[in-house]
């Protein structure tokens, strides 16, 4: 029960630093954890249950949790416990690549043809569309659920003073390490400092090991990376006040921090097949000890310790500091972003926001079991047997001083576009830190 009480207490800190960059809600302390687990219905409050035995409907969701997603456990779960316990709706769900998702919702706000409720990421993501008019206020269905749901965990949700989404869990981009590979060169533990880490590289790729691998066929995953460094070269501050447009991209510490990922890159410590591969492929060639190390986002948890050979090797720890006169540890890439919505357009967006309230929370729960991410609803039921690398993720969390949310959630969406091509530029080596930040500056501010 230890971890359930320090995960609660450090997801309101979490809430609280990321209110500063997308909300504008007060925080108030996290509510204490349900006394036992209970089912769909059981927990659900009496407003959301009689719709057990209401008017038959019918909902749609689209989402990302796809065959090979690590929250696809957690999903077929919960929304097995919800048409169990809502036989009168018909609940129909798509899920899709992450990457042609983030094209389709959008196409599908444009034209007005979004499903009854819908993943979305939070922050300037979510709010283009609360802008436009085109999500459903979750306010009054709040109420029904603000004793399991601190208000603190709504902050990258909330609008001039109001509710859109339904957080499920957070995630923070983790330092994979395959141990195994490690000590073939000496190393039993991971480097902690970045001139150590460096040594490691070198030691690993003389002995024929390659370092790291990256997606490039999937840009968000170079931005696992290239945000760390950046955040680890000129602080956490500096680095959101650009991503929420309170500073110019035209700083000479973020070109800087550009030319020393490009250098990882130029020194061979990246797979060079890897531009032409998705985040599927490259996890997979981790996972077979192709790769040191894999910079990714904690949901991975789930996967990796899934695979009981391979969560032996595996240890999770935060990027190192390159100037310690800028940055420490404890500022982190990530936060909490994955969310649920419900359509202003749904025929139904009342009964809507009552079920993608209780499936988010259920979404939540079985993730949180299986290793997908830190809840931001509070915790119940029995979590003892929440895996070793998650724990060391809230271990990480638990010591946090500062998040940055993903650049490319935080950033409005025309503007995240704009990031994402320079980004590829970046990782093709078709720029430098230069061209990056010029480019940016004159781009977008």
């Amino acid at each position: 029960m230890k971890m359930k009480r320090l995960v609660s207490v450090l997801l309101a800190g979490v809430m609280v630093l990321s209110l500063v960059g997308c909300g504008s809600t007060e925080a108030p302390a996290a509510a204490e954890p349900a006394p036992a687990e209970t089912t769909a219905a059981e927990a659900a409050p009496a407003e959301t249950a009689d719709a057990a035995t209401g008017d038959a409907i019918t909902l749609d969701m689209w989402c990302i949790a796809t065959e090979s997603d690590s929250n696809r456990g957690s999903y077929e779960k919960a929304i097995a416990d919800m048409q169990a316990a809502y036989p009168n709706i018909t609940f129909n769900w798509e899920a899709f690549e992450n990457e042609s998702y983030k094209t389709k919702i959008k196409a599908a706000v444009s034209a007005d043809e979004l499903p009854d409720i819908f993943f979305t990421w939070s922050c300037a993501f979510l709010g283009d569309f609360v802008k436009a008019g085109k999500v459903y206020c979750l306010d009054d269905e709040y109420q029904n659920w603000k004793d399991e749901l601190p208000e603190v965990m709504l902050g990258n949700t909330t609008y001039d003073g109001k509710h859109y989404g339904v957080p499920t869990t957070m995630n923070i981009v983790g330092l994979f390490a395959n141990m195994d590979l490690l000590k073939e060169v000496g190393y039993d533990e991971v480097p902690g400092t970045y001139e150590d880490f460096i040594a490691c590289c070198d030691a690993l790729k003389a002995k024929g090991i390659i370092p790291f691998g990256c997606a490039g066929k999937e840009t968000w995953c170079v931005t696992e990376y290239l945000e760390s460094v950046i955040e680890k070269s000129v602080g956490a501050d500096e680095l959101n006040d650009i991503f929420l447009g309170r500073a110019t991209w035209n700083n000479e510490g973020v070109g800087n921090a550009v030319d020393t990922f490009q250098e990882l890159v130029t020194n061979g410590y990246f797979d060079p097949a890897g531009i032409g591969l998705t985040n599927d492929e490259v996890k997979a060639n981790f996972m077979a000890g192709k790769y040191a190390f894999y910079m990714n986002g904690t949901w991975n948890c789930a996967d990796f310790a899934a695979d009981e050979e391979f969560y032996q090797k595996v240890k999770v720890s935060e990027f190192p500091v390159i100037d310690s006169s800028k940055a420490k540890l404890g500022q982190l890439i990530g936060g909490p972003s994955d969310t649920l919505a419900v359509a202003a357009s749904s025929p139904n967006a009342e009964a809507a926001a009552a079920y993608a309230m209780e499936l988010g929370k259920l979404i939540c729960h079985y993730g949180y079991l299986d290793g997908c991410g830190l809840p931001a609803w509070t915790p119940y039921g029995d979590t003892s047997q929440v895996n070793g690398l998650t724990q060391a993720v809230a271990d990480i969390c638990a010591n946090a001083d500062t998040y940055v949310l993903f650049g490319d959630t935080a950033m409005p969406a025309d503007e995240a576009q704009t990031y994402l091509s320079y980004v590829d530029q970046v990782y093709g080596c078709q720029i430098d830190g230069a061209g990056f930040i010029e480019g940016l500056a004159n781009d977008i501010r």
